[in-house]
């Protein structure tokens, strides 16, 4: 293993290849946006090494001494699960199976040798960003359903106008704490925008929602939610108090 020094902040690399006149080694090495952390042409000591260096991403030849870097893909995804870095392969084999077995066993990309290192830069990008946008759709996806969930809880039907629009406030709130203390200048006029009607709209079908839920007497559900006796069958909250509510139980929630 070539132990290499780690730079906070930067993208982690390790390189399961041959050291001698590798220009993607050097590019990494002395880039300022990459820490090389690792460099071994051994797949056995790749196994070894990265479950302990931890790198974003794990940039290898196929043929490999020891074990190949099919064989090293296969241990790493039986150690390391979820944590497992992006793989990429970069090697001078092209033969259009070994691509199709790679992508099988999970790589992230793909690459024919010679490979310019700036490139194989462009394409780390690509795969962070996409893997940015994934997360953010998962994310938004749990949130949805965790508001779902409360809203059906304390009997607001999903059918109706004012569900939709809750929903997207306390969405809204979540990503803009802020906005609870603007609701009819920012909140009401934001969602009246997504949904193409208007403000007024918005406030009287979010008063309509809440009004079915505490017709329907579901009033001690809300309570049980959130710990504390909040509500009582005699009143029940405004747009604001209920949409702040549920968007701090999801903050504390995480």
């Amino acid at each position: 293993m070539e132990n290499l020094p780690n730079h906070k902040g930067k993208i982690r690399v390790y390189v399961a290849d041959k050291t001698e006149d590798n220009s993607v080694v050097t590019y990494f090495r002395e880039s300022e946006k990459f820490a090389l952390v690792g460099v071994s042409p051994s797949g056995d000591e790749v196994v070894k090494d990265v479950p302990l260096l931890k790198p974003d991403f794990l940039v290898s030849e196929v043929m490999l001494s020891g074990i190949d870097g099919f064989v090293v893909l296969e241990k790493l995804k039986q150690e390391m699960g979820e944590k497992m870095p992006k793989v990429i392969f970069v090697t001078n084999l092209s033969h259009s199976g070994f691509v199709t077995k790679a992508m099988d066993e999970g790589a992230s990309y793909f690459m024919v040798k010679p490979v310019a290192p700036e490139v194989l830069e462009e394409r780390i990008f690509d795969l962070m960003q996409n893997q940015s946008s994934v997360l953010s759709m998962k994310n938004s996806k749990q949130l949805d359903e965790k508001i779902s969930n409360i809203f059906i809880s304390i009997g607001i039907p999903a059918h109706i106008k004012g569900y939709q629009f809750l929903r997207e406030a306390v969405k809204l709130a979540v990503e803009k704490p802020e906005i609870i203390g603007s609701i009819t200048k920012q909140l009401y006029p934001t969602i009246a925008e997504r949904f193409e009607t208007s403000s007024s709209k918005v406030e009287r079908g979010m008063r309509h929602a809440i009004e079915v839920a505490w017709n329907r007497g579901k009033i001690e559900n809300i309570n049980s939610l959130f710990g504390l006796k909040i509500y009582n069958s005699n009143e029940k909250p405004t747009n604001g108090e209920l949409i702040a509510l549920i968007a701090d139980k999801m903050i504390m929630e995480g």
